[in-house]
């Protein structure tokens, strides 16, 4: 009998444990290892050029790789994954499988329905691709009750041992530098390279294919992201040399310039699993306790994996599949079309709309208080904005887009993961970014024909929902902000945001 270990497309794992496991019931001979390009994932939704060049081209050189180790690999190029199985029970009837769970919901769910279909033991192994397999510190807290990251990320710092010192206290004192990971970006500042690999023979046949796609999405730039585990190491080697130290001071800027400035772009590497995330976490340490990065940069990095990105992966488990449907702020309106052009007239949404559909990628606080803030501000439904999200981003997957960005991003939850909408005015994004220079908004009018729309929206949020809002106390500030409007204003915000929203949904027509 055979045993064949089942591998996702994102479980790309050097050591996998579903190999480790076929390894420890029978001798190598009889282990075959399954890899599917399915064309109905590939074909969900129209997906950015490089994202599915990046996906299929990683999921090749694996399957390289595995034979290389000497495996015995049936790689399927199939309709589904349904299919697949059935081709491959026909081929080797006496097989039993071994997999691992999917980080993703609809994954598993079929991953449950794998043994109906084949008719075969179907063994499915606990996911190891997140540090919370071994340390989840509110497992037990109810789905209903609230959390904050903060303790959950004090709590991985201390099981795991990262960044503290020997009397078990934060290095440095703190744990968290958030504070001085504010500055916006001096037009001196230079910007080191990206990261980039020059396509191999697998690769450049990939993105022959994906450029033959009819419904790949966006005009792609130059394809040179990491697809195997050595490049993916130089990846992180790359960040940790040219981009850690800065990372720090700059992590919340935003610059018409570049859409990576400092940041690592590790994540779509992560979430393949051509990276793991204590490996990330540990070069960024040693890059602290040699002297090559300052604290508030490391730290800020290793939140960003051990905190934030472990903490969405839980919530996403608590709060699935019911999340889909969250929608806190009743918003409905469908997502401009502009989205997938970025013709919106507005310098920092265009700006960033491109760099998605030209590179399938955008930092942190472009997506956060640009985009999402946009779509909270104009009241866009959650579920079109997780969609597009999944087809634009290189690093998007349902575990992480759903909480992210209906949890954090549009406050759709209505705080089970983030404690409040991260909402802003065009005054936040003239002070951390360089577009309103190349605007013909103005960001610093509430209401007219020239008053940025990020503006005009926000106090028309804020006047929509004030006693909503009056309730959460980390909107006080915001809030009180509404007794500077005079009646008259407030009149004339009210008005001119219900003529833009008409506009913008006509828009779509």
């Amino acid at each position: 009998m055979t045993v064949t270990v089942a591998i996702l497309a994102d479980q790309l794992l050097v050591d996998h444990p579903a190999i480790a496991h076929a390894q420890s019931l029978t001798a190598p001979g009889d282990i075959r290892i399954m890899l599917v390009e399915s064309h109905a994932r590939i074909t969900l939704r129209a997906y950015q050029h490089h994202k599915l060049t990046l996906v299929i081209s990683a999921l090749r050189h694996y399957a390289a790789r595995l034979r290389q180790a000497g495996f015995a690999v049936d790689y399927y190029q199939s309709a589904n994954w349904r299919t697949a199985l059935a081709q491959h029970v026909a081929a080797h009837p006496d097989t039993q499988f071994i997999t691992m769970a999917g980080a993703e919901y609809p994954a598993r769910q079929a991953q449950q329905r794998w043994q109906t279909w084949c008719n075969r033991p179907m063994n499915i192994l606990a996911n190891q691709q997140f540090l919370v397999s071994q340390h989840n510190p509110i497992a037990t807290t109810p789905a209903t009750k609230r959390t904050v990251m903060e303790p959950f990320y004090r709590a991985m710092r201390q099981h795991f041992g990262v960044l503290m010192d020997a009397d078990g206290q934060p290095i440095g004192g703190q744990w968290n530098y958030d504070a001085d990971n504010r500055k916006s970006l001096p037009a001196t500042r230079a910007i080191p390279p990206h990261f980039s690999i020059t396509p191999d023979a697998i690769t450049q046949q990939v993105i022959a294919e994906v450029a033959a796609m009819p419904h790949a999405h966006g005009t792609p730039a130059p394809f040179g992201l990491a697809v195997d585990h050595a490049s993916a190491q130089a990846a992180l080697q790359h960040f940790v040399t040219h981009r850690l130290p800065f990372f720090g001071d700059y992590e919340d800027a935003m610059t018409q310039r570049d859409h990576v400035l400092f940041h690592s772009v590790l994540s779509p590497y992560l979430n393949l699993g051509l990276l793991t995330p204590l490996e990330c976490i540990r070069a960024a340490e040693r890059a602290y306790h040699d002297g090559w990065a300052p604290i508030n940069a490391v730290e800020g990095f290793v939140r960003q994996i051990l905190g934030w990105r472990e903490y969405m992966y839980v919530q996403y488990w608590r709060h699935m599949p019911g999340l889909r449907t969250l929608n806190h702020w009743q918003a409905e309106r469908p997502l401009p079309e502009w989205f997938w052009q970025g013709q919106s007239g507005m310098h920092c949404l265009d700006t960033t709309i491109a760099n998605v559909w030209r590179h399938g990628y955008s930092h942190h606080i472009e997506r956060l208080m640009l985009i999402s803030n946009f779509c909270v501000l104009a009241g866009i439904d959650p579920v079109a904005v997780n969609h597009w999200f999944l087809a634009g981003y290189i690093d998007a997957y349902d575990w992480v887009m759903w909480p992210n960005v209906s949890g954090m991003g549009l406050n759709a939850d209505g705080g089970l993961i983030a404690t409040k909408p991260y909402i802003a005015s065009a005054t936040y994004i003239k002070k951390m970014g360089d577009y309103c220079g190349s605007c013909h908004y103005n960001p610093t009018l509430r209401h007219g024909t020239a008053a940025c729309p990020f503006n005009l929206l926000y106090w028309n949020f804020l006047l929509t929902h004030e006693q909503t809002l009056r309730a959460n106390p980390r909107m006080g500030p915001a809030v009180l902000g509404l007794k500077h409007l005079s009646t008259d204003e407030r009149q004339h915000i009210r008005e001119q945001a219900t003529i833009w929203l008409t506009q913008l949904a006509n828009n779509d027509e």
